[in-house]
């Protein structure tokens, strides 16, 4: 399958790779909500893809495909050799990039180290990179966070963006705070640290040749608007998940285009569960990323409530998705009315 050829311009919005959200299920419904989009895959380690189940891990859905839709491969790992080599069995899957996780805080990415706590071997990641470069023809690209610990925000992370730039990396998702691998857990390490994208612009000033993309507490379209003209991109996570009509607002916002209907989504998104289910997929985990669908509308939460509750015990496909949407629609007219 021949990858997507990524342009200047095409990173400006992007969804986060969210490890058990961020699957080929969820990459098709936002990338009916945002078409333009830059989806990633949750993290795969190289060594999952070097000894699993290839197909599992890194097909695509037919639809996400058949749209043309941009998705990037994130790995996991710090072995330059099994990364290059999970790279090179990644090819053919039809990603449009290859992007290196140096920003998961999790204990169980530490001790196989990676994710975060390589922001301390910035030379280690330069390797990393050169390696998957060399073994592919996509970009090559890494998310990190400003700091981790007690490092200096400013000299340490200016000595890592350096040091990786000079092995070709262009591009950089920053998650704009620390990660704290002592002390915090997972979620804590999205909500404690204090978001710096001053610090985050200090970067992109100082380096205008890379391609930064600012990451983190992205969920108010106005906002992010207002922070487009200071970096090349933005990437939403949770908001994205939480609140995916988000995604649509801020593409209309940025390109002039009309914001796609809810009820247009669900009813694409329940002929795509017609099609997946029809393959043995279970209900449940097309329709668990869908919940915040109706966010903020009248019937979010009949729509949450039904599909939280009854797509696990539905076998007609994507029958449920379009009854609820339907209802969601009658409560929304009833009121306008």
């Amino acid at each position: 399958m021949e990858a997507l050829k990524l342009k200047s311009g095409d990173r400006w919005l992007s969804v986060a790779p969210m490890m058990d959200w961020t699957d080929r299920h969820c990459r098709h419904f936002h990338g009916l909500i945002a078409p333009d989009a830059l989806l990633f895959t949750e993290m795969v380690t190289a060594e999952a893809i070097i000894h699993g189940d290839r197909d599992r891990l890194l097909a695509q859905a037919p639809e996400t495909i058949a749209a043309g839709r941009c998705v990037a491969l994130q790995l996991g790992g710090s072995d330059p050799d099994r990364l290059a080599r999970a790279t090179e069995l990644a090819a053919g899957y039809g990603y449009a990039e290859i992007n290196l996780n140096v920003g998961c805080p999790s204990d169980r990415v530490q001790s196989g180290r990676f994710g975060a706590c390589l922001m301390a071997e910035p030379d280690l990641v330069a390797d990393c990179m050169r390696a998957i470069a060399a073994a592919t023809s996509l970009p090559a690209t890494v998310k990190c966070r400003i700091g981790i610990d007690d490092m200096d925000e400013e000299e340490g992370l200016d000595t890592f963006i350096d040091r990786v730039a000079q092995a070709g990396v262009d591009v950089f998702y920053l998650h704009a705070r620390k990660a704290w691998l002592q002390g915090l857990s997972p979620k804590e390490n999205r909500e404690i640290p204090p978001l710096n994208y001053d610090r985050a612009e200090r970067l992109a000033r100082r380096r205008p040749d890379l391609e930064i993309s600012l990451n983190g507490g992205l969920d108010d379209v106005s906002r992010i608007i207002g922070l487009r003209d200071r970096f090349d991109g933005v990437m939403l996570g949770r908001s994205a998940y939480r609140t995916p009509m988000i995604l649509g607002e801020l593409s209309a916002a940025v390109k002039g285009t009309t914001t796609p209907s809810r009820l247009s989504v669900a009813n694409a998104m329940a002929d795509y569960a017609d099609a997946r289910t029809a393959e043995g997929v279970p209900l449940h985990s097309i329709t668990r990323h869908m919940l915040g669908l109706y966010h903020g509308q009248r019937g979010a939460r009949v729509w949450r409530r039904h599909l939280g509750e009854e797509a696990r015990n539905r076998t007609d496909g994507g029958a449920l998705i379009r009854e609820v949407a339907a209802a969601c629609e009658r409560m929304a007219t009833s009121i306008a009315a």
